[in-house]
């Protein structure tokens, strides 16, 4: 079984796709994490994120060690992944790790849930389960802010909306693995559920009665 969750940030995909993983017993990988890899990575050697060349050089030196480097939450990381995510090298280099966590899942499990934004129209397009997870720019907005004022970190809401709107422009409009729902994938808007809700409507989709 490979689940194939996209949307936009702070949709609430995130926490879908790990309560839907850990339900089916599945493994789970946040593809954007390896991007937000990536955009630490020319951070941390000082390159220019809009330097192709150094982001793509990055990309294919990923490990999965890289996954694990501090501060790969921050919303300064964030917009460097959102930079890097549109190198056309990046994503070829991170394109086949991503198919390979699809196909052969860790620990021997039977299937795996796998969120992004290009999941379900790139990673993943025969994937037989896909969603769509979206919800208001002001309830992304007003979540992005709890969710770092909950770290302890400085959050403004008209900084935080207006940084969420460049970058959905970005990642919308990006010549290469643009953000949209794949034709055969069911949208979810969060904007008035809370995670039960979501987790629930997901799960009706997915599992057919009777499984």
């Amino acid at each position: 079984m490979i689940i194939a969750i996209d949307g936009p940030a702070a949709a609430g995909k995130g926490t879908l796709a790990r309560r839907l993983a850990q339900h089916l017993n599945l493994a789970y990988l946040d593809t954007g994490l390896i991007y937000r890899a990536v955009g630490k990575k020319v951070l941390i050697v000082g390159a220019d994120l809009e330097d192709a060349a150094a982001a793509e050089a990055e990309a294919r030196a990923m490990r999965p060690e890289d996954l694990e480097l501090e501060g790969l939450r921050t919303d300064e990381v964030a917009q460097a992944a959102s930079k890097v995510s549109t190198v056309p090298g990046v994503r070829a280099a991170l394109l086949e790790f991503q198919r390979d966590f699809a196909a052969y899942p860790p620990d021997d499990k039977a299937g795996a849930v796998l969120d992004g934004r290009d999941i379900g129209t790139v990673v993943c397009p025969e994937a037989p389960h896909k969603l769509f997870v979206t919800a208001s720019m002001d309830v992304r907005a007003q979540r992005r802010v709890k969710e770092l004022q909950d770290r302890g970190l400085e959050a403004i809401y008209a900084r935080v909306f207006e940084d969420m709107k460049e970058r959905d422009v970005r990642d919308s409009e990006r010549a290469v693995s643009p953000l949209e729902p794949a034709k055969d994938a069911h949208t979810l808007d969060t904007s008035d559920f809370d995670a039960d809700q979501v987790f629930q409507a997901a799960l009706d989709l997915i599992v057919s009665p009777g499984e």
